[in-house]
C-alpha cells in the first residue's frame, strides 16, 4: 500500500520540483542577467528599455536629453533621405519658412569688417518705419556691443530677432554722421516673399521666379499674374531652377491655375495611407496660357509636382536640366518640446502614374546626397547624352514617352556653360571676396547708384568705374592673387556676378534678376519658344498615326 501511495504522490512531486526550478531560474536571471529576458520579450519597448539601462547602470554620467537628441535622427536615417528629426529650434524656423513670416526687425545684412552692416530694408517693416538705412553699421543691440572678430552672424540675428511685440535698442554709425544713433524697433511679422521677381521679359511674354512653396505663394502668384496681366502679358515663363520645394498643396494649388477641369495633378499612396487624387477644378482664370517651366538640378519636391503635373497632361514645355527626383512624401508630427520628425508616409505619382523618387538604399544618405555631385562628374550638366533615366517608361496624354525613379527629365534640355569658368574665378567665389567687394563698393557708391534707376544706367557707370579690374586688386590685397589671363577668359562671368551682386544690393529682387537673365540661354530659348507659338507640346507622330488607325 505505501508503494501505491508513493508511486501516486510521484507526479505531483515532479511538478513542484519543475515549478521551483523556473521559480529559482527567473530569479537567477533577472538577477544576474540585468533583466535580459524581459528585453527580449518585449523588443517593442527596446529603445526604452536601453536608456533605461545606461541611465541606470553606465559608468559615467550621461545627459539622457542629449542622448535622445543624436539618437533621433540617426534612427530615421535608416528609413529614407527624407524622413527627418527637426530640434525644436530647427523646427520653428521651418515653420516660418513655410509659414511666409518671421518675427523681427525687417532688415537683411552681411558681416563686413567685423561689423554688421545694414543690406536692405524691407519696405513696409519695423525698421524702415523708424528710419534705419542700407548702409547702416549695426555697433550695438540693447547696450551690449556686436563688433570684432569673435562676433559672428548667427549671434547678431539672436540678438535681433525676438517676440513680435517686443522692442530692442539698436545703436547706428552712418556715413557722414559723426555721433552714434539710436533707434528703439518694434518687432513685428515680417513677410518671406517666394516670389522673388515678376516682370516682362518681352512686350507679350511674362515672367515669375518663385524659390519655394509655402502658405502664402499661391496668392501671391495671383497677384504676380494680376499684375503681368494688367501690363498685356500673352505667354509665361515660371522659373522654378533652385527651388527646393515646400508644401504639396500649395504646388496643387498652383497647377490647378493652368489645367482645364478634371484633369490629374497627383495621386499619392502610401502603406497605411490609402490612394488619394488630386484634380483639377476648371476653375483656374489661365487655363489656355502657353507656358513654359524652367528646371534645374535643384527644383525638387513640390518643384517637381507642379513640373510634372504640366509635363504629363502637355499643358506647356519644360526647360532647362534633370531635377531633382523626390518623390516621397512627409507628414510632420510634433512632440511637447516643440521638436517633430517629419516621417515618409505615402509616395506622390505624376498624372501619367510615374514616382520620380530617385533609387536610395536605406541608412547609405551620404551617398543619395551625392547623387548630384556624380551626375556632374559624369558630364551629365554638360550633355544630355550622359543623362541616366533607367526607369519605367510612361506616357503623357498625347502619348510621350516620359521616365520614372528619377527626376523630371525637362522636353528641352539646356547644358551648363562652363567654357568661361577658370580656377581664378571659382577660387574668388568660394572666397567669397566677390560679395564683399560687391558690397563695399556699394556702400562707396551708394548715393549715385540710387539715383539710377534702369540697369542699363547701372551697367554704364560701372564700365566706367572700371568695376572688374578693381575687383582684381580688391582680391589680390586680400590674398587672391592677380592672374590677369583668367580675369579676361572670365571677365564676362565676373561682370555679371559682381553687376548683379551691386544691383541687388540697391534695387529689388525683380530688377536684380532682369539684369541677371538678360544673358541667361534658358530663359532666351523659353522666349524664343513662346515667340514661336511652340510652347504646346505635340503628339509624337507614330501616337498620331496609332489614333488614325483606331478611327
Amino acid at each position: 500500500m505505501s508503494q501505491n501511495n508513493s508511486s501516486r504522490f510521484t507526479p505531483l512531486l515532479l511538478a513542484l520540483c519543475l515549478v521551483a526550478g523556473i521559480l529559482i531560474g527567473t530569479f537567477y536571471a533577472n538577477h544576474f542577467a540585468g533583466n535580459r529576458l524581459n528585453i527580449i520579450n518585449t523588443s517593442s519597448n527596446k529603445v526604452n528599455d536601453l536608456l533605461r539601462i545606461i541611465d541606470d547602470k553606465y559608468v559615467d554620467t550621461v545627459n539622457m536629453t542629449d542622448l535622445v537628441e543624436s539618437a533621433m535622427p540617426r534612427i530615421l536615417a535608416e528609413l529614407d533621405p527624407h524622413s527627418a528629426y527637426l530640434n525644436a529650434k530647427i523646427a520653428k524656423a521651418s515653420e516660418e519658412s513655410l509659414r511666409g513670416s518671421f518675427s523681427g526687425i525687417g532688415v537683411s545684412f552681411t558681416m563686413q569688417d567685423d561689423t554688421a552692416r545694414i543690406i536692405n530694408v524691407i519696405k513696409g517693416g519695423p525698421s524702415e518705419k523708424v528710419g534705419l538705412l542700407a548702409g547702416d553699421r549695426i555697433i550695438s543691440v540693447d547696450g551690449k556691443p556686436i563688433t570684432g572678430k569673435d562676433v559672428t552672424a548667427e549671434d547678431c540675428q539672436k540678438l535681433m530677432k525676438g517676440e513680435k511685440g517686443t522692442n530692442v535698442r539698436l545703436g547706428i554709425r552712418r556715413t557722414g554722421e559723426e555721433r552714434t544713433l539710436f533707434y528703439t524697433v518694434t518687432r513685428g511679422d515680417i513677410p518671406v516673399h517666394s516670389i522673388e521677381a515678376t516682370y516682362m521679359l518681352t512686350p507679350e511674354t511674362g515672367y515669375v521666379k518663385i524659390n519655394s512653396f509655402s502658405e502664402t505663394t499661391y496668392p501671391e502668384l495671383l497677384v504676380s499674374l494680376a499684375e503681368l496681366n494688367q501690363k498685356g502679358f500673352k505667354n509665361l515663363v515660371i522659373d522654378l531652377r533652385g527651388n527646393a520645394g515646400g508644401i504639396m498643396q500649395t504646388a496643387i494649388q498652383m497647377a490647378n491655375i493652368f489645367l482645364p477641369k478634371n484633369r490629374l495633378i497627383l495621386y499619392t499612396e502610401g502603406r497605411k495611407s490609402p490612394r488619394e487624387e488630386y484634380v483639377s477644378d476648371g476653375r483656374g482664370a489661365f487655363q489656355s496660357l502657353p507656358l513654359v517651366v524652367l528646371v534645374d538640378e535643384t527644383s525638387a519636391s513640390a518643384s517637381e509636382i507642379f513640373a510634372g503635373a504640366i509635363q504629363d497632361n502637355d499643358r506647356g514645355t519644360i526647360i532647362g536640366r534633370r531635377t531633382f527626383g523626390k518623390g516621397l512624401v512627409q507628414q510632420p508630427i510634433e512632440f511637447r518640446d516643440g521638436s517633430l520628425i517629419r516621417l515618409t508616409i505615402a509616395r506622390y505619382y505624376t498624372p501619367s502614374g510615374r514616382c520620380i523618387q530617385k533609387p536610395y538604399e536605406k541608412g547609405h544618405g551620404e551617398e543619395y546626397e551625392n547623387d548630384l555631385l556624380e551626375r556632374y562628374e559624369r558630364g551629365e550638366f554638360f550633355s544630355a547624352d550622359s543623362i541616366k533615366q533607367s526607369g519605367p517608361q510612361y506616357k503623357t496624354r498625347l502619348g510621350r514617352t516620359v521616365y520614372g525613379s528619377g527626376g523630371i527629365m525637362p522636353d528641352i534640355f539646356i547644358p551648363e556653360d562652363t567654357s568661361d569658368v577658370t580656377s581664378y574665378y571659382r577660387e574668388a567665389m568660394l572666397s567669397g571676396l566677390v560679395h564683399q567687394y560687391a558690397f563695399r563698393f556699394t556702400d562707396e557708391h551708394r548715393k549715385e547708384l540710387n539715383e539710377m534707376d534702369s540697369n542699363e544706367e547701372i551697367v554704364r557707370y560701372l564700365d566706367q568705374q572700371n568695376v572688374v579690374g578693381k575687383f582684381a586688386d580688391f582680391a589680390n590685397r586680400r590674398g587672391l592673387r592677380r592672374r590677369n589671363l583668367m580675369l579676361y577668359k572670365s571677365r564676362k562671368l565676373f561682370k555679371l556676378v559682381i553687376y548683379g551682386n551691386i544691383i541687388n544690393n540697391v534695387k529689388d529682387t525683380s530688377q536684380f534678376y532682369e539684369y541677371i537673365n538678360s544673358d541667361d540661354p534658358t530663359v532666351e530659348h523659353a522666349v524664343t519658344l513662346l515667340k514661336e507659338g511652340k510652347s504646346f507640346p505635340q503628339a509624337p507622330k507614330d501616337s498620331i498615326a496609332e489614333t488614325v488607325k483606331k478611327k
